[in-house]
Order: structure tokens, then sequence, then C-alpha cells
């Protein structure tokens, strides 16, 4: 049974002045869903494909003040995290939630450096949020290099050292974890979903050529939506790896 004809996801991102990521991408993909967002901005920034030139951070209060107002004042079916950037936010974001969102199902997409290289959360913020948000996370979505700098390893190589390195991820008090395989190689684009005390669900599509950006955004908000529709995590997963295939596709004719 759904949950909400139009399932409300509170999206708490940096934004993104080019409308390729961030919150624009959030919007745009909760809204081809039927579905509604609230935010909660962490970051304003200036950047084009080619880089991030400008970033502006939220003050960590007025971004708990965000939150709170939006599981106050509506009725918030999951919410989606991106780019968090200080310490600061990420204990402000892990403090509102506890003490705000008990029993929504929350999806973090761990934004830690643009896709041009820039460092979109230091160390200190790395570390606070594996204590402080991880635990409070119902799904983590690292790419391999995002998963490889939260576990100290190097990139997976292959799926079984993604299965490996999810593990060890788990093991910080998280529920699921979708590795993305994207930054990988081979013929297949590969995510792989793991769960406590179930087989892994391998997630596959024949890789395309192109580039794409927002595609971290793209799947976890689509991720989210889909929960708060009502549908199992595994089916979630599924519909969004289609709805990223989809976008693929479309930008690389």
């Amino acid at each position: 049974m759904l949950a909400t004809d139009r399932p409300n996801v509170l999206v708490i991102a940096g934004s993104d002045s080019s409308g390729g990521a961030g919150i624009v991408r959030d919007v745009a993909t909760l809204a081809e869903m039927g579905a509604s967002a609230a935010l909660a901005v962490t970051a304003v920034t200036a950047q084009t494909d080619a880089g991030v030139s400008a970033v502006h951070m939220i003050p960590p209060g007025v971004v708990a003040e965000q939150v709170a107002a939006a599981l106050t004042s509506g009725e918030v079916g999951a919410v989606k995290i991106g780019m968090l950037g200080s310490a600061e936010i990420v204990r402000a974001v892990a403090a509102a939630l506890g003490e705000h969102a008990a029993g929504i199902l929350v999806v973090l997409d761990p934004v830690l450096a643009s896709s041009s290289g820039r460092t979109l959360l230091d160390d200190a913020g790395r570390e606070e949020l594996t204590k402080a948000l991880l635990p409070l996370t119902t799904l983590l979505t690292p790419n391999l290099p995002e998963a490889a700098i939260l576990t100290g390893m190097p990139p997976a190589a292959d799926e079984d050292e993604m299965i490996a390195q999810a593990h060890r991820l788990l093991d910080l008090g998280l529920r699921a974890v979708l590795m993305k395989g994207g930054h990988g190689g081979g013929a297949e684009a590969v995510d792989i979903l793991v769960r406590r005390g179930k087989p892994p669900l391998r997630l596959a599509s024949p890789r395309l050529t192109g580039t794409l950006r927002g595609t971290g955004c793209l799947l976890a908000s689509a991720i989210a939506g889909g929960l708060a529709r009502g549908l199992p995590l595994t089916e979630a997963c599924r519909s969004a790896k289609q709805r990223l295939d989809i976008a693929f596709a479309s930008a690389a004719t």
C-alpha cells in the first residue's frame, strides 16, 4: 500500500548554481516521480561542469532550524542527505534528526568531494559523519572512491571487495549500504545492495559512454522518493537504478 499519493521527502543538501547537481537535481528527480520536496540548504556553491569556484556554508543553527521546521510542519516520508560541508553542520543535522525524525527512513549520499576533486567534507567532518550521522542512517550510497575514504581502504577492484567494504561500513551502525560501481570498469555498471543478515543484491546495467553530473543526487533522491511512497528498500533501489540508467542513456544520445 502506498504511504501517500504524493509523498514528501526532506532534502538536506547544498545548492549547485549550474543546476546539474545538488538540491536542483534532487527536486527535479522527486518531481518526476510525483513527490514533493521540503528543503534544508546546507551550502550555496558557485560551480560549472569544470569545477567549484566558491562555497558559502549556511550557519549550522540555521540548517538545524530548517530541518526541524520541515519535520514538524508536515508529514515527511523519507529524508535524503547530500552535501553537509562541515563537522558543525553534520552535528547540527544529526541532532535535529535525532530529535524530530524518529522512525523516518534516511538515505545518505556521502558527498566528500566534487567531481572535479575539490574537498567538500574535511577529516573532522568525516569523523563526525561516522560517529553521529551514520547510526541514524537507513541506507548509505557511496561510490567506490567515497567507500574507500570512509573505510580507509583502497578503492574496491571487484565485486567481492565492494561487498567486503560494505560490511565494514555496516559495522559503523548502518542498516544497509548500496555500493555504487559507476567508477569501476567492465561492460556492466554494477551496484550492490548489502544488508545485515541477507544476501547481497546485485543491480547491473550496461555501462554507457558519456558523462552526467549529479548522478549520486539523482539515485539517492529516487531511492528516498520510493521509500516515502512505501516501496521496500530493494524495490526502491531497483527502481532508482532504472531511472538513472534512463537518464544516462538520454545524456549519451
